[in-house]
């Protein structure tokens, strides 16, 4: 069997336990009863994958289907990539050590860009041709792929077989469900791809033509066989009656996120203009207190865990925060459960919210201002004042907290070096408040500002813009560096190749494909790791295949320019897109969704307002 084959090798590698499965929680079928089979794929490390809210969900949803069995896949750290390579052990499942090429669907999660190598490595590991070009008729094993990264597909479009767009929890189920009937009855693959690209949500690479202009950007995107013109992202409308597991897997091991998180909303009502995560999950949408209480307890119960951690793009905007806080901590306070919230807002920051969060356990608190001047913060729509980040922090330091973390962004667009001057002075009005409260100017404090490049990203009001070049970044820091003058403040700062990589992935076309292949071809693989990035390996496949990262990256898009996924919908209308566009270069603000509509258009699959 191949499990004892694996078992022989396991303590010649790091962490033995990402690679033998048998965890509390997991699921384990009976293969004579199973009709359809799900390789679940994060394509990074077990400690990363398994911390992934999604594959949580979409794990016990499909197995709670008597016929259907879904089971974890997570890319090998180098080790045991050796060790498989050298003993021809084939990629495999955790929950039955099954070899993923005889599964039906290979699917993977599309988390963040720089992991686009390791899906080759994996896809090579298993056996299965890296193109999908080349794996013939027979209906299995399909090659799908969803997750954030799914919403510009074309950079790994070679690759799969279709691309699942938007919120999973139904789609997944109908196209399972057509598989089985389909292969049942002797379909081909390109039988069942035509049939899949006609429900929502589907995207179906091969059956969409490319051409291109002579200066490189793309002349239209033609469908075939009767595929969709414009591919709309699917949406669950009603998040109490969206499935949420009562059990997950625990680990044996402790990983990233070694908690267990219950999502409270999806979508984020403000808009700043630089996040992609705002746009691609509207409309906004939440669970009631009486839902998130009831789901957390049972997660707790089920799994021992000691931190429940409320999951959301910005937990504190919901309607229902105090009340739902409340309900919580009279279960998580009688059994010493850590309650965090990890997406506060600075605004709405309330004192009462930080005395619930911190009646067990008391820690540092991060905010994140993006940008140092009221100008560029307006520029970006973080609609967030200097006044309340004072606020905030006095807050926190009356509290009992002495240390602060604020995240901002190098590179944004109009930004000055008043704008970076802007961060550290900021930092130190921080300092001087700390020290200016009688009660606590005896104490120490820490305000640590992380600074990271900014990369315009699809679907964001951004998408035109271009990056901003190494060198430039680099200057920057220097001046950031130079204008921090307290020893209270520490500075970190990181500038590589990976963000240009990144900004080259993100809004790509199909003509990457070749250029991934070739890479990782080179002996690139967990590119998100700084320690296996190697930039010349990119620069050399681009250089062979004659692009240019600059083209992709660091060049400003005009707004009638077709787009690479241009002819995917994520109900973010492209005329609103232009819009706040415009208005940032006039560095107009728009209110939060709460209490102004924008006009963005995520509201039509509600059938309603977001907000009646």
């Amino acid at each position: 069997m191949l499990k004892d084959k694996i078992e022989q090798y396991l303590l010649e590698v790091q962490k033995p336990s990402r690679y033998s499965g048998g965890e509390v929680g997991q699921v384990v079928k009976d293969k004579s009863k199973v009709d359809v089979r799900f390789a679940f794929c994060f394509p990074d490390v077990y400690d990363v994958g398994m911390s992934h809210l999604g594959m949580k969900i979409l794990y016990s949803l499909i197995n709670e289907r008597e016929n259907y069995w879904c089971e974890r896949v997570f890319a090998p750290w180098t080790d045991m990539e050796e060790v498989m390579r050298r003993e021809q052990i084939p990629l495999y499942a955790l929950e039955s050590f099954d070899p993923i090429k005889d599964f039906d669907f290979i699917g993977f999660t599309l988390q963040y860009e720089m992991s686009y190598t390791a899906i080759l490595n994996m896809l090579d590991l298993a056996g299965v041709p890296i193109f999908q070009r080349d794996r013939g008729e027979t209906i299995f094993p399909m090659i799908v792929a969803g997750g954030p990264c799914s919403c510009n597909p074309e950079p790994l479009a070679d690759f799969f077989d279709l691309f699942i767009l938007g919120e999973g929890e139904e789609v997944n189920l109908e196209l399972m469900d057509l598989y089985k009937e389909m292969r049942d009855n002797g379909a081909t693959r390109s039988e069942f791809l035509k049939k899949a690209s006609q429900i929502q949500g589907v995207y179906v690479p091969s059956l969409y033509d490319v051409t291109y202009h002579e200066d490189g950007t793309i002349d239209a995107v033609t469908p075939r066989e009767n595929a969709p013109a414009t591919i709309t992202k699917r949406v669950m409308v009603n998040m109490d009656e969206s499935y949420y597991p009562k059990q997950v897997v625990v680990p044996f091991i402790e990983i990233v996120h070694d908690r267990v998180s219950v999502e409270v909303l999806r979508g984020c009502i403000r808009g700043c203009r630089f996040c992609q995560a705002g746009f691609l999950y509207r409309p906004f949408r939440e669970k009631s207190a009486e839902t998130v209480c009831q789901q957390g307890k049972a997660l707790c119960e089920s799994t021992g865990y000691d931190e429940l951690s409320l999951s959301s793009l910005s937990t504190s905007d919901h309607s229902q925060i105090e009340e739902m806080l409340d309900q919580l901590l009279t279960y998580t306070d009688e059994r010493h459960i850590n309650l965090s919230l990890p997406s506060l807002r600075i605004d709405n920051f309330s004192k009462s919210v930080m005395e619930k969060v911190t009646t067990i356990r008391k820690s540092g608190l991060t905010f994140a201002p993006e940008a140092g001047t009221q100008r560029l913060r307006d520029v970006i729509n973080k609609n967030v004042t200097e006044d309340e980040v004072m606020r905030t922090c006095r807050i926190a330091f009356e509290g009992g907290y002495t240390q602060v973390k604020l995240y901002f962004m190098m590179g944004l667009p109009t930004e000055t070096d008043e704008d970076i001057v802007g961060i550290a002075q900021l930092a130190e009005k921080v300092v001087d408040l700390f020290y200016s409260m009688p009660e606590r100017a005896k104490g120490k404090l820490q305000v640590s500002i992380s600074t990271a490049t900014f990369v315009p990203k699809p679907f964001t009001p951004f998408e035109f813009e271009p990056q901003t070049e190494k060198a430039e970044i680099l200057r920057k820091q220097a001046v950031l560096k130079k204008a921090i003058k307290s020893k209270r403040i520490k500075a970190s700062m990181h500038v590589s190749d990976i963000s240009q990589i990144e900004a080259v992935l993100a809004r790509g076309d199909r003509r990457l494909c070749q250029v991934l292949y070739d890479v990782w071809k080179d002996g690139g693989y967990l590119d998100s790791w700084d320690e296996f990035f190697k930039a010349e390996r990119w620069y050399s496949a681009f250089e062979k295949n004659g692009l240019d990262p600059a083209f992709y990256a660091n060049r400003t898009r005009s707004y009638e320019e077709v787009m690479p996924w241009s002819h995917i919908d994520y109900m973010v209308s492209k005329k609103f897109l232009i819009r706040e566009n415009q208005k940032a270069h006039a560095g107009e603000t728009t209110p939060p969704c709460r209490e102004y509509c924008g006009g963005c258009g995520a509201n039509k699959c509600l059938g309603r307002p977001c907000f009646p």
